[in-house]
């Protein structure tokens, strides 16, 4: 029997992250870890796997237990090795000639083409990384499992296969996910924590059914708060009016009585808890406008690699004002490419059969960010891209979620999620009326996710959309496409393809 025991834990950064954890995670417990961006899940795991600790409290891993930590990035020494040397590369140096049958083990688990197992990591993609990231812990045969973002960069079928395989092989061990999919959540975990900086609630549900807890549990809380102000209230009133009357009458009884009366109030208040507010930062679109009924038009264009190799051919797409498009695709159908060329032509480059409405002001939000300039500060981009002065433009990252300090490091040093943030508040402030969203929610955390889908919503803002996050297209989609034997077709639904890519997993 394994566990990971969390006793009054918590975690000071430049506030309060979370406090008073306590929380006992055994064998077959699949517990999904939710909070915002910056607000303490990846400290908590490191703390967990033993390469990190907590401000406070105590965590104890039962004797013996060993602990497999996949965290959000491949080890930079490991980019040069194939995918097949990077798995062995975590074994230990005097275990490898031994063992490395474990190798071929647990990239088989992940049905690893035998092609990519000698590739070179740098040269695959984001998704084949992440698959190679997690077989280099499973090939320790780890007693816990500890997974940070495990679905960014994975297509659908790589998503339903590991969902698949956390429900198979990890199902008897102690696992914690962290993770912004919230479809993903519902089908790998049976518990859900919450961090929270006074309380972090914990629920024997997976994470939409936690979620719905959660909200009834929040407004009792938000119901009892109301009833004890009203009673602060009447007590004070009480207290003045008698104090009116002993000072009047000269009677020391009421004069005592409404001090009492007065200190109950003061207790009451003290013992008082604010109900939670999940922060996201402020992600807020717009629509600037534009009477074009049709805002794009392709015409027989084809869509290929950088090298010039045909992914797939679109023989007629109208975009029409209002519509939300979603690509649908298997990895390497050539979705990024298609979004890449969309950009390209939105931003004036001559495309043969693209014809765009002069009409158009484009937003591109790529998956890498890689516009985002990494030895620049916040502050400097913001202020440099869009001439909004010091003062503004460090109220707008304030209202973002960088508080002052981030503001001004490099860019290179803030995590994923504050990098998208960034990339969004860019994004609004340059007021497009056709957003180019590839995989936007890779590091948006789910509050951000859902004002992301309120806001496009309800501006009513034209949007061509790429993503594995399956309550992301479902929210957002209005018409679907799907990249199908090279050609580019229209769907009534995304049902049918993520069906058949949960079949392929299974």
């Amino acid at each position: 029997m394994g566990s990971i025991s969390l006793r009054n834990a918590g975690l000071v950064a430049t506030e309060t992250l979370f406090s008073n954890l306590n929380v006992v995670i055994g064998d077959g417990d699949r517990v999904g870890l939710v909070a915002g961006n910056g607000r303490g899940k990846t400290t908590l795991l490191r703390a967990m796997a033993g390469q990190g600790e907590l401000t406070s409290g105590e965590l104890v891993r039962s004797r013996g237990l060993t602990v497999g930590y996949v965290e959000q990035d491949m080890p930079a020494s490991a980019m040069g090795m194939t995918l097949y040397d990077s798995v062995l590369d975590a074994l230990p140096e005097a275990d490898r000639a031994s063992d490395s049958w474990r190798v071929d083990v647990v990239l088989d688990e992940f049905e690893t083409p035998e092609a990519l197992r000698g590739r070179v990591l740098s040269q695959l993609s984001g998704g084949w990384q992440r698959i190679a990231l997690i077989a280099r812990c499973w090939v320790l045969q780890p007693d816990a499992l500890l997974l940070d973002e495990p679905t960014n960069h994975l297509d659908l079928a790589k998503l339903f296969q590991l969902e698949a395989w956390i429900n198979q092989a990890a199902r008897t061990i102690p696992v914690v996910i962290a993770s912004h999919d919230r479809q993903f959540l519902d089908a790998t975990t049976n518990r859900t924590l919450f961090l929270r900086p006074d309380a972090s609630p914990y629920f024997a549900l997976p994470y939409s059914k936690a979620r719905l807890a959660l909200a009834e549990a929040d407004e009792a809380a938000e119901a009892k708060r109301e009833r004890e102000l009203k009673e602060v209230t009447r007590l004070r009133k009480q207290a003045a009016k008698l104090t009116n009357v002993g000072i009047n009458s000269g009677s020391d009884l009421l004069v005592v009585k409404s001090k009492y009366l007065r200190e109950r109030a003061e207790k009451i208040e003290a013992a008082l808890q604010s109900v939670h507010k999940e922060r996201s930062g402020d992600i807020r679109l717009g629509n600037s406008g534009a009477q074009a009924r049709v805002m794009l038009a392709v015409d027989n264009v084809a869509v290929t690699t950088p090298a010039g190799e045909m992914l797939f051919r679109i023989e007629k797409l109208h975009i029409f004002q209002g519509d939300r498009i979603v690509i649908l695709g298997r990895n390497g159908a050539g979705k990024s490419q298609f979004m890449g060329l969309l950009n390209r032509a939105l931003a004036g480059e001559a495309v043969e059969g693209m014809r765009v409405s002069p009409q158009i002001v484009a937003g591109y939000l790529d998956q890498a960010m890689a516009y985002l300039p990494a030895k620049s500060s916040p502050l400097d981009y913001i202020t440099g891209r869009f001439d909004l002065g010091d003062q503004r433009s460090k109220s707008l990252l304030a209202g973002a979620g960088f508080v002052v300090e981030k503001q001004e490091r490099p860019i290179s040093e803030l995590s994923f999620g504050q990098r998208a943030r960034l990339g969004l508040l860019a994004l609004r402030l340059s007021e497009p009326n056709l957003y180019l969203l590839d995989e936007p929610t890779n590091h948006i955390d789910i509050a951000g996710q859902e004002r992301l889908e309120d806001e496009i919503l309800s501006h009513g803002a034209t949007s061509i959309l790429v993503s594995h996050d399956r309550s992301f297209v479902r929210g957002l989609g209005s018409r679907f496409f799907e990249i199908d034997r090279r050609r580019l077709k229209e769907v009534p639904s995304p049902e049918a393809f993520f069906a058949a890519m949960a079949a392929e997993a299974s």
